[in-house]
């Protein structure tokens, strides 16, 4: 019984453990997309400056996507 038990805690640790370690990759692998000044001003965006981080395009829906 306590054997069972032991090999039961081992396998949910593992598994918690291997569903960390998939989130986080997928978390990481997610590139922010990219607009061109064009594509900003048919979309009705306005494009911004932002310090350090060059320009980027506002758009109407709130996001802020990085201009090429």
């Amino acid at each position: 019984m306590c054997m069972r038990r032991i090999l039961g805690l081992a396998l949910a640790a593992a598994t918690l453990v291997g569903m960390s370690a998939v989130g986080a990759v997928s978390a990481g692998a997610a590139p922010s997309p990219t607009i061109s000044r064009d594509e900003c001003a048919a979309a009705g965006g306005q494009i911004v400056t932002r310090a350090y981080a060059g320009y980027v395009c506002a758009l109407p829906d709130g996001t802020t996507p990085p201009i090429t």
